[in-house]
């Protein structure tokens, strides 16, 4: 299951990303995913919740979104969603079409915890009791 090394780097570029902001932890993480990545999302969010212990996103949720695949039709000179398997331009039936997305997986945004927001976060609990 290759989906265990995609998710161990994004996890290496998630803690590099949180300490470059100096934050703690990760409570979200969003990526987007097309058909044609080669990455099936239900395996990813399972190898998620394995490779996470013991990093700064082990308590954090995996957020997968669907995007679509697009073409760009050179006989159109536009650009169309269509089935990932048939990347023919729905409007003239052009076949010789360049794939604009639907092949990648990209971090889309993720949350992240910072220390005195932690801190503010547990001085209003205190003060509530």
């Amino acid at each position: 299951m290759h989906e265990l090394s995609i998710c161990q780097a994004l996890l290496e570029q998630v803690a590099q990303q949180t300490r470059r902001c100096g934050g703690e932890r990760v409570r979200r993480i969003v990526v987007e995913i097309g058909p044609l990545s080669g990455v099936e999302p239900h395996l990813l969010n399972e190898a998620f919740l394995l490779a996470r212990q013991g990093t700064v996103a082990q308590q954090a949720d995996l957020e997968v979104v669907a995007i679509p695949v697009t073409v760009h039709c050179p006989a159109c000179d536009s650009d169309h969603e269509v089935a990932a398997n048939d990347l023919r331009c729905p409007v003239c039936g052009e076949w010789q079409t360049r794939l604009v997305s639907g092949d990648e997986m990209t971090l889309r945004t993720m949350d992240v915890e910072m220390p005195e927001q932690e801190e503010r976060e547990r001085g209003e609990v205190r003060g509530v009791a």
